[in-house]
């Protein structure tokens, strides 16, 4: 019974003074977490969604590329969301363009 007519004498006080600038400064760590979060983890991942996206529209004929499965090969036909990778002489596969993890610069497979 003490506790309830506790809570109820300093809800009006709480009230009736600061209640916009308490509630802004509560707020205000959780603000400032985001902002943080934001550019620790989500703006870099969106440079790097990017670039890949840049290099796969990049891709041509003739490019040694690696796969994110790990096969190295050379580009020898595009679609639009496929490309043909010819992995060894005479074997050819078909991969997703998303596929693509790196470009290898030329000559590195012999």
């Amino acid at each position: 019974m003490f506790i309830s007519n506790a809570f109820a004498q300093t809800a009006p006080a709480a009230a009736a003074g600061g209640d916009i600038s308490s509630s802004i400064m509560g707020m205000l760590p959780l603000v400032l977490m985001f902002v943080v979060l934001y550019f620790i983890m989500i703006r870099p991942q969106m440079r790097k969604q990017k670039q890949h996206r840049t290099m796969i529209d990049a891709l041509a004929k003739g490019d040694e590329i690696v796969t994110a499965g790990g096969l190295l090969g050379r580009v020898t036909a595009l679609s639009e969301g496929q490309l043909g990778l010819q992995i060894a002489p005479g074997v050819e596969v078909q991969v997703q363009r998303s596929a693509v993890a790196q470009v290898l610069p030329k000559g590195t497979i012999k």
